[in-house]
């Protein structure tokens, strides 16, 4: 995703896939709403129309497009990006999905941050620990960037950073 602006240079957004740690993939999740649509079309256009709750078929069928709206909302990036994980030299976010919450970390706030291959450990100056979670990003080279971002952070605010093993870096 391109960052536009002057602060391009310092601030780094990498789009996360929300489906990499869910318990039905986004493929699942797609095949099952389909064949929900297909179900509700069917029994909205095969009904009989003199039927007293008809209406029932509308609100299944209602349903059912909500649904394959949420799928493709959270999983794809058709609508823009709605999960991500952005560093600045001022903060950093990360956001799971449309409807979730922002977790924002001040980086002055900061005291530490241990890397681990899947994820950071952050400790802040009034001793609590954030988990973010890097399992989501998507390619390799995403994760690499966001461990060197925050590299570069520890450097230029001078809070503690350790890697996996327990060595200062």
């Amino acid at each position: 995703m391109a960052v536009s602006g002057s602060s391009a240079r310092s601030t780094l957004i990498v789009q996360l896939s929300p489906t990499r740690n869910a318990k039905l993939s986004f493929t699942v999740q797609l095949i099952l709403t389909l064949f929900w649509l297909a179900w509700a079309a069917m029994l909205l256009f095969s009904a009989d129309r003199t039927y007293e709750q008809n209406y029932l078929y509308y609100v299944f069928f209602g349903l059912a497009v909500a649904f394959f709206f949420y799928v493709m909302l959270q999983n794809t990036s058709i609508f823009g990006v709605q999960s991500y994980i952005e560093v600045t030299p001022q903060y950093i976010v990360q956001k799971f999905g449309v409807f979730r919450t922002k977790h924002i970390i001040q980086i002055p706030d900061i005291a530490g941050v241990h890397i681990t291959p899947l994820a950071l450990r952050v400790t802040l100056k009034d001793g609590e620990q954030i988990y973010l979670d890097l399992k989501q990003v998507r390619k390799k080279r995403d994760l690499d960037r966001i461990k060197n971002k925050i590299r570069d952070l520890a450097e230029m605010h001078q809070f503690e950073l350790t890697d996996n093993v327990g060595n200062n870096v």
